[in-house]
């Protein structure tokens, strides 16, 4: 018996199937990643079985053939003809948004996605595409139950204090309100965090870092404060969203005649590290470029370890200090260069890295990188979003 996790993305699919062993949820008998499902994209499947080195193949598209439809078929192929042996009894699907309806996984019937549907607009990016996601995989597989599992159901712990903007109480009332995301993420690396560190109980901020960005603080392993708010906009500037933005600039926008298409893709899609560059989303782009001369590629890397550092700080203020620092997400797990420029400027929080651990922590491991007579401990834990979403798929079976 297995559970399979998915991510359904505008352009890719992420999965990975979780054998069930006991109550529990055992090592991930094969991930991997379809890309290039935007129209008139060349889909590409990669997967990496227990064990085993990365595999890869084109996935093929019928004529008149969805090119979803067709990653779905490649992925059920898959799995039928190399892991026959581990029937799915469940698909669990990452969803980013839950609003005020679900503080918690659930079991996806019409009326929930109905209600789901509402909430495309606070996460154009996303919401749509992993809506459609469980439509087609409910397609594909008729018998399976399939469960919705929210990025935002971690956060459920913020106080109204954290939650409330200082708008018109009447649109607070109607759900204009602050949510938090990558809460899946937060999930597993505070579950990782239990395990390894006694501290972590204590003041602990977690930085997620990648092309979605996010902080969030931490007491007694519940979500006290996070940097996104109502939409996956707020907070961090990240890959190609601006982060945190004077609501003037968007009236100025407005007033220039800047209509709203033109301006969520300016949000969404032209800012953060591309924006400020100009070159590249990718901060391991940015840093070749830069080491090449590239002054707006060192801007952007820099700006991009300031508004980190300006975050943590801010949010160790909500929780009355530091004990533990945590570094996940693509970048926090890989990139050595900013967890060192953002240990060193927390210094008067009592941090101290050690520049050798750093450099080895690669993201292929759980390790810590802060010196011995440091007062706050640092690690890097590589996240498994999909591992969580298996659990909690688990705890409907």
């Amino acid at each position: 018996m297995s559970i399979l996790s998915v991510n359904a993305g505008s352009s890719s699919l992420k999965f990975a199937l979780y054998p069930i062993e006991g109550k529990g949820i055992g090592e991930a008998e094969v991930t991997g990643n379809i890309e290039g499902l935007e129209p008139s994209g060349q889909p590409r499947i990669s997967f990496c079985t227990m064990g085993q080195n990365k595999a890869s193949a084109a996935v093929v598209v019928k004529p008149a053939q969805d090119v979803f439809d067709a990653a779905l078929a490649t992925l059920k192929g898959l799995l039928a003809t190399r892991f026959a042996h581990l029937q799915v009894q469940a698909i669990a699907h990452r969803v980013v948004h839950g609003g005020g309806y679900f503080s918690s996984s659930v079991r996806v019937t019409p009326e929930v996605l109905t209600q789901l549907a509402t909430l495309n607009a606070l996460a154009p990016l996303h919401q749509p595409h992993n809506l459609a996601g469980i439509e087609a995989f409910a397609e594909s597989f008729p018998n399976v139950a399939q469960i919705a599992c929210f990025d935002t159901a971690f956060h459920r712990t913020l106080s109204p204090l954290e939650t409330t903007f200082a708008i018109d109480r009447q649109l607070t009332e109607q759900g204009v309100r602050r949510y938090g995301f990558h809460g899946l993420s937060y999930q597993y690396v505070t579950q990782v965090l239990q395990r390894e560190s006694p501290r972590s109980a204590g003041r602990t901020v977690m930085a997620h870092l990648g092309n979605g960005a996010s902080v969030c603080a931490t007491t007694q392993h519940q979500s006290r404060a996070t940097t996104m708010g109502f939409s996956a906009l707020d907070g961090l500037m990240m890959g190609t969203r601006s982060g945190a933005l004077d609501p003037g600039v968007l009236l100025y926008l407005m007033e220039q005649g800047w209509g709203h298409d033109q301006i969520q893709k300016l949000l969404y899609k032209q800012s953060g590290l591309l924006g400020v560059s100009g070159e590249s989303a990718d901060m391991r782009t940015l840093r070749a470029s830069s080491a090449l001369g590239s002054e707006p590629a060192r801007f952007a890397t820099d700006l991009f370890a300031h508004r980190v550092v300006r975050e943590v700080g801010a949010l160790s203020a909500c929780i009355g200090g530091l004990d533990v620092l945590t570094f996940t997400g693509g970048i926090g797990e890989h990139d050595a260069v900013l967890r060192q420029q953002v240990g060193d400027a927390l210094a008067y929080l009592g941090v101290q890295m050690d520049v050798a651990r750093n450099k080895k922590a690669i993201g292929d491991s759980v390790c810590s990188i802060h010196a011995d007579n440091s007062a706050v401990e640092v690690w890097v834990v590589p996240t498994d979003e999909g591992r969580v979403a298996a659990q909690d798929a688990l705890a409907f079976l």
